[in-house]
């Protein structure tokens, strides 16, 4: 989950469990104050009526019914009881409706006063009154039949207004967020476009000081000590490499006239030999590294051209087999005859002829009769593959998945000069071009390195 997702979803759930919180809130306090108006109000009801019977004693109970039953302030399903001091019954309201009542509802009005209990829809209200030294006893029932209905529709309110209002939240948080953190997601384009040759580009400050600024300004800082250290090493690796270069093509060239021009025995004329091909391999290597260390990914991918891949494997052997003059390879090209266009793919010429100067090296050295083949092969895939194949000892297992890292060589090395980076080179190099290698070892004597190119 993203971070503006993950702020905006923290931030609707705080909001919805608060409004869910306060909605409950104002449905349990608009229910109790409803208990309370409609307990007033039946109160009212009951002093009015028992008043009215007990002050005009000459008015006939009959109407006093009939004013009770017109009365403006008449309830639903309304019953009135009124008791004397002795809980006889003296007055009874008109009504169908009943009032469950006992005796002790009565008592218990001798000591409490009043009380009030809710049985299923309707309320009850028992109220203690005195009149002249006399104490009555009133018991009034009746169904807030209006009070229930507001209730319901402020419950159906809270709960419609709760969805619509935790949607828009939810979808607004959501907008709001984003266009907030909006600073972040240009900060993350501009930090994924700068390469190793964009170092000097920096991103865009302004004076506000709040923490996407400080992160640029920090990523800034950042970018010119990585642009320092860059150039302080570009130039270390040229300068050494080029001290180290010099000399060792002198003493190549001085090596190469003291073999071609003197007379030596046969032994020392191995070992000059055996000398001069260290120095031919000491400056390949560092010819490699010094070649790696000026490009990068970006910057060779601007750069390719159009290239065949036989074309470039060919050069390669005869420069291998100028050093190497008892190397013999079997070539052999399958390509299907509707492809257009064949052997050829986007690359760096130079930087390819060192792989598979690499490639046909290691195919020599490590080959138990001087001999390799090269197969290449391009499907309808859109693939170019090609197959470096030698008889001698294979790769074990554990020393397969160190095969591509620095310095590392196998068992099967031993006796053979070599520094154990011109795997690590090829890999390199075929990742700039988009393309893989693998090693297979289709039987106990046969080494298998595939490389594929997407075209």
């Amino acid at each position: 989950m993203t971070l503006k997702r993950k702020i905006a979803v923290n931030v609707s759930i705080a909001f919805s469990i608060l409004f869910g919180l306060a909605s409950i809130f104002i449905y349990l306090r608009f229910s109790s104050f409803r208990k309370e108006e409609f307990k007033q109000r039946l109160e009212e009801k009951a002093l009015t009526t028992t008043k009215l019977l007990l002050d005009v004693k000459k008015v006939d109970k009959k109407l006093i019914k009939l004013i009770d039953e017109n009365s403006i302030n008449n309830f639903y399903n309304e019953k009135t009881l009124v008791f004397n001091d002795d809980f006889t019954l003296i007055y009874s309201s008109v009504g169908d409706a009943e009032i469950k009542w006992t005796p002790n509802d009565l008592k218990r009005l001798s000591t409490v006063k009043s009380f009030f209990k809710s049985d299923n829809e309707r309320d009850l209200v028992g109220i203690n009154f005195t009149f002249e030294q006399g104490n009555y006893y009133v018991l009034i029932t009746a169904e807030d039949k209006y009070g229930y209905s507001k209730m319901e529709y402020l419950m159906y309110s809270l709960i419609i207004t709760f969805f619509v209002s935790i949607l828009l939240v939810w979808v607004f948080t959501y907008l709001f967020i984003k266009k907030q953190l909006s600073p972040l997601d240009t900060f993350e384009k501009k930090i994924t476009s700068i390469s190793a040759n964009q170092l000097n580009e920096h991103l865009a400050e302004n004076e506000n000081n709040d923490e996407i600024n400080l992160l640029t300004k920090a990523f800034n800082q950042m970018l010119d000590r990585l642009e320092n250290a860059f150039a302080t090493q570009k130039e270390f690796t040229s300068n050494a490499s080029h001290e180290l270069y010099t000399p060792l093509t002198r003493i190549s060239f001085q090596l190469e006239n003291l073999i071609n021009t003197q007379k030596h025995s046969e032994t020392t004329l191995e070992y000059l030999k055996s000398i001069n091909n260290d120095v031919h391999q000491i400056a390949d290597l560092i010819n490699s590294l010094l070649l790696l260390a000026k490009v990068n990914k970006e910057e060779m991918g601007k750069k390719f051209k159009k290239i065949r891949i036989d074309e470039v494997i060919f050069d390669t052997y005869e420069q291998v087999k100028k050093i190497n003059t008892n190397f013999n390879l079997d070539f052999d090209i399958q390509i299907a005859d509707e492809i257009e266009n064949p052997m050829e793919v986007l690359g760096s010429k130079s930087l390819l002829k060192i792989a598979f100067t690499n490639l046909l090296k290691n195919a020599y050295l490590y080959s138990s009769n001087n001999k390799a083949s090269v197969v290449i092969n391009q499907t309808e895939q859109q693939q170019i593959i090609v197959l470096i194949q030698n008889q001698g000892k294979t790769i074990t297992n554990t020393e397969l998945n160190k095969i591509f890292e620095p310095f590392t060589r196998g068992e099967n090395s031993i006796h053979i000069q070599g520094s154990g980076l011109g795997l690590p080179i090829v890999k390199r190099i075929l990742d700039y071009h988009n393309a893989t290698i693998t090693y297979n070892s289709p039987n106990e004597n046969t080494n298998e390195f595939k490389v594929t190119f997407s075209i």
